[in-house]
C-alpha cells in the first residue's frame, strides 16, 4: 500500500499508540491478517476468531518485520489499539484509496463474481497495473485488504462485493466508492438468509445506487438477460450499460456455440465493432462472464480486438473453479469444488454433458460428483431434487451423490427422473466417493466434482489427481 506513517494510521482509525518509539516510522509493506504472511514494513491486523486470536502472534509478526500491529488491545510490542480492527481496516481502506484517485471497479451478483472479476482482471491488466480481489475475499475484511494493497502506480481497482443481507454491499462501496458497478445476476445464492430473489435484487442493487451519476462519470453495467438486473437501471444516476445476448444490448454475443471440448466460441460485438472470440475456458455460462468482463474494458478504453484477444487468451486465476486437469491415463477431472448454488450448479452440468460429447463418442463416460449446496432455506429439498433431474436429463453417465440428506435428495431427484439402475448412487463422504471412483474409472471418462464450501469435496478432485493409487483422503 501507499506508504502511511503510524501517527497518520493511529489518526484515522482514531486509535491510539502503545509502545511505538517513533510515530513517523513508515508502513511500507503489505496489510496482512496472518503472522505467517508478514513482509519487511507490514502491518499486521490482529484478530480475535473463535479457535486463534490474532493477538496471540503479535509478537512474532513484529519480530518477522511488521512495523506495528492494528489490535484491539495492548499487545507488548508496537501497537495502534483501536475499538474495532475491521472497523479500522476500513477506515485505512476509504482513506487510501481516495488518496490515489484510482478507478475502482465494483462488481456483485448471485452466481460467477470471482470468475468474472478474473476475467475483468486479466483485461485491465494489459492495459495499465491493476489490482483486484484474491480468490473470494469479499467481505468486510477482505476487500479492505485487497484496497490497501494499491498503490501510487494502480491505475485499476477491481472488488468482488459479496453480500448476505440488506446493506452490506452499500457498506462496501462506502469503503471503496466504485466508478463503475457491474451487477451480474440474481440467483438463488444465500436464498434462505435473504428470503427471496427479490429481497436479493435489493442487496445488489445497492451496488448502482452508490455511483456517481453520469456527468461525474458513473457508469452501471448490468445484466439485459436479467430482468431483476435489468430493472435496477432505474435505481441509479449512472449512464446505464446493458450486457448479454438481448438484441438492445450494447455488448452482446452473437453466434453463441460451443467447441468440441466444450469451450464457449461466439462473436463480440460492442458498439465500436465486432471480433470472435473463442475462450479456454469451460462452459457456456462463460459467455455471460465475458460480455460483462468486455462491456467494462471496453468503457475503460480498450479496442473490441484487445479484448477479444484477451477473452481468448484468459484463464483461471482462482482455484478450484472449473480447474480442468487431464490425468497421464485419459480421465479428466473437473474441479469446481469451491462452492455451489442452484445456478452454478447447473452450469457446471450442462459444462460436464458439453465437454463429455467427445469422450463419450470413444466409449467414455461423465461422472457428476456433488454433494449439498447450503443456505438454500426451505428452498434446499426442491433444489437439490431439480440438480439431481437434470443430472438425468442431460445424460450425465453417472450421478454420485456424496455426504447426508441433501446428498439423499440430489440421488432421490435422479432416481425420479428416471435413473433407476446404476446410473446414480449416494455415498456417506468424500472418502467413499474416492474408493468408488478409483475403482471404476476408466480411460476418457470426465469427472465433475462440485459442492458447496463447507463440504470439502476439493479433497476428492485432489485425490483423483495425486499420482498414487491407493490412500486416504487427505485434511481440508
Amino acid at each position: 500500500m501507499i506508504a502511511l506513517s503510524l501517527a497518520e494510521i493511529a489518526e484515522i482509525t482514531g486509535g491510539q499508540s502503545h509502545d511505538i518509539p517513533d510515530s513517523a516510522l513508515r508502513v511500507t509493506g503489505p496489510v496482512v491478517i496472518d503472522s505467517r504472511e508478514v513482509k519487511p514494513g507490514s502491518l499486521f491486523a490482529a484478530f480475535a476468531g473463535e479457535k486463534v486470536d490474532g493477538h496471540d502472534y503479535a509478537e512474532r509478526a513484529v519480530a518477522s518485520g511488521a512495523a506495528a500491529v492494528l489490535a484491539t488491545r495492548p499487545v507488548g510490542v508496537p501497537a495502534i489499539v483501536v475499538d474495532d480492527v475491521t472497523e479500522a481496516l476500513g477506515a485505512l481502506a476509504r482513506a487510501v484509496v481516495g488518496r490515489l484517485g484510482t478507478k475502482v471497479v465494483a462488481l456483485t451478483g448471485s452466481a460467477g463474481k470471482t470468475s468474472t472479476k478474473d476475467l475483468i482482471a486479466q483485461l485491465l491488466e494489459r492495459k495499465a497495473p491493476t489490482v483486484w480481489t484474491p480468490g473470494s475475499l469479499n467481505n468486510e475484511i477482505g476487500l479492505p485488504l485487497t484496497a490497501l494493497r494499491t498503490t501510487e502506480e494502480t491505475e485499476h481497482l477491481v472488488l468482488e462485493m459479496g453480500a448476505r443481507g440488506i446493506g452490506h454491499i452499500r457498506y462496501l462501496t462506502e469503503l471503496t466508492p466504485p466508478r463503475i458497478g457491474l451487477v451480474l445476476n440474481v440467483g438463488t445464492a444465500h436464498i434462505g438468509e435473504f428470503g427471496g430473489r427479490e429481497q436479493i435484487a435489493e442487496a445488489k442493487g445497492e451496488m448502482v445506487e452508490a455511483l456517481p451519476p453520469a456527468d461525474a462519470g458513473g457508469i452501471a453495467v448490468l445484466n439485459a438477460d436479467d430482468q431483476l438486473v435489468r430493472a435496477m437501471a432505474s435505481r441509479t444516476k449512472a449512464r446505464v450499460v446493458l450486457f448479454g445476448e438481448a438484441a438492445d444490448a450494447d455488448v452482446r454475443a452473437e453466434n453463441v456455440r460451443l467447441t468440441e471440448n466444450g469451450q464457449p466460441a461466439f462473436s463480440l460485438r460492442t458498439p465500436t465493432g465486432c471480433s470472435d472470440v473463442t475462450m479456454r475456458l469451460y462452459g457456456e455460462h462463460h459467455v455471460s462472464n465475458a460480455l460483462a468482463a468486455a462491456a467494462v474494458a471496453h468503457e475503460l478504453g480498450m479496442s473490441v480486438d484487445e479484448i477479444a484477444t484477451a477473452l481468448s487468451e484468459a484463464g483461471t486465476l482462482s482455484r478450484w473453479r472449473m480447474e480442468v486437469t487431464e490425468r497421464p491415463d485419459g480421465v479428466t477431472v473437473v474441479n469446481d469444488a469451491y462452492n455451489a448454488n442452484p445456478e452454478s450448479m447447473r452450469a457446471a452440468l450442462r459444462a460436464l454433458a458439453a465437454m463429455g460429447r467427445a469422450s463419450q463418442a470413444k466409449g467414455g463416460r461423465t461422472w457428476a460428483v456433488l454433494g449439498h449446496m447450503a443456505e438454500l432455506g426451505d428452498d434446499s429439498l426442491a433444489e437439490h431434487d431439480a440438480v439431481g433431474r437434470l443430472a438425468v436429463r442431460l445424460n450425465v453417465s453417472k450421478l454420485v451423490a456424496v455426504g447426508g440428506r441433501e446428498a439423499s435428495w440430489l440421488q432421490l431427484g435422479a432416481y425420479n427422473e428416471g435413473s433407476w439402475g446404476e446410473e446414480s448412487v449416494h455415498v456417506s463422504d468424500a472418502q467413499a466417493a474416492v474408493d468408488l471412483l478409483r475403482s471404476e474409472l476408466r480411460p476418457g471418462d470426465v469427472v465433475l466434482v462440485k459442492a458447496s464450501r463447507s463440504v470439502g469435496l476439493e479433497r476428492v478432485a485432489q485425490a483423483l489427481l495425486d499420482h498414487r493409487t491407493e490412500g486416504e483422503v487427505t485434511g481440508r
